[in-house]
């Protein structure tokens, strides 16, 4: 059985270097008026002795606690999980403590939350979502700083990061022309959704470019498979011809190979398939596995930490919307065109 070692402590320190405990502690913070030679000695005893401060005893010493708190409306998780793991890892290398709170999309808990976090004295906030659309400011007079992620405020004095979804339907789109497809169909999500119309847009403003159009005009249905299999069948009927479909989601896409299976088209031999998100459980799922565009949900909640580790440490209050490339994804499903 292990024998489990005290930690060092400054008194150790001090007696052993022969200081008061409050010189030792001026010493090992840089602070206050020593002589060079005091600090040396200081600071030698404290590295032979393997002492090592308690960061958070000293964080309440000079007015920190060392927490962030972050508020999310996505209780499912699927969006603003990847976020946090990506301030997280920001927010980590500073040693510093995420109180994540769900307000189920309720403003009254919403409010309620800030207060506490607030009364818990965080050194700011991080806000999430599941949906870029811009949603009304927690405050802008509030005494720490507030970052938004995955999510966008309304209030152009605060700073959000959002991924780039017409970055990536324009990605999609150009993919598909450079495995050989030219007859590109668009089954997506909801209208009132600003991710499905941007989307669309991109994948349409890269077809212009090349000269093209898309078969037929965007399908705009719901964020599931049974709307990947409607729209699949809808655009299967208008145009025959089509030879790739864009989804707007790996939920869509994953029911739109499922129709495509049952018309006995192949994936991606007859038609190339391809979905937004990289949701690994859809897109590996998927037979063949799918294509898709990865929003770097990580990268997004990474860079928000570290705006908001710079607003913590003093820096300017950033503010406007900072947008994260996509990236795409290759699997099987849209590889290039055998014909």
């Amino acid at each position: 059985m292990s024998e489990q070692v005290a930690a060092v402590t400054i008194r150790e320190v001090a007696a052993a270097a022969g200081v008061s405990i409050g010189t030792a502690s001026k010493a090992l913070n840089g602070r206050g008026k020593l002589r060079e030679e005091t600090r040396a000695r200081v600071a030698a005893v404290a590295e032979e002795l393997g002492f090592r401060p308690n960061t958070m005893a000293q964080g309440l010493l000079a007015g920190r606690t060392y927490t962030v708190g972050l508020v999310s409306c996505d209780s499912f998780g699927r969006f603003s999980i990847p976020v946090m793991l990506g301030a997280e890892d920001a927010l980590g290398a500073g040693q510093i403590s995420v109180f994540m709170c769900d307000t189920r999309d309720d403003p009254i808990r919403e409010r309620h939350y800030v207060q506490r976090l607030l009364a818990r004295r965080v050194e700011g906030i991080i806000v999430t979502g599941r949906r870029t659309e811009p949603r009304p400011s927690i405050g802008t007079s509030l005494p720490v700083p507030v970052v938004y992620a995955m999510t966008r405020s309304t209030d152009d004095s605060d700073f959000s990061v959002i991924p780039d979804d017409l970055g990536g339907g324009a990605l999609v789109a150009r993919h598909l022309l450079a495995t050989g497809r030219s007859r590109i169909g668009h089954v997506t999500g909801p209208p009132r959704f600003e991710a499905a119309r941007r989307r669309a847009e991109g994948m349409t403003s890269a077809l212009a470019q090349a000269g093209l159009r898309s078969a037929g005009e965007a399908l705009f249905g719901e964020w599931s498979e049974e709307w990947g299999r409607q729209g699949a069948d809808i655009l299967l009927r208008a145009h025959p011809e089509v030879d790739a479909i864009f989804c707007g989601s790996d939920q869509i896409a994953r029911g739109v190979c499922e129709t495509l299976r049952e018309r006995g088209r192949r994936v991606p031999d007859d038609v190339a398939l391809v979905g937004f998100d990289n949701w690994e459980p859809m897109a590996l799922g998927c037979r063949p596995p799918l294509t898709t565009v990865d929003m770097n949900l990580g990268e997004i909640g990474r860079v928000a930490a570290e705006h908001l580790l710079g607003a913590i440490s003093g820096a300017p209050r950033p503010s406007g919307v900072l947008t994260v490339p996509s990236s795409l994804v290759l699997r099987e499903s849209s590889r290039g065109n055998p014909r």
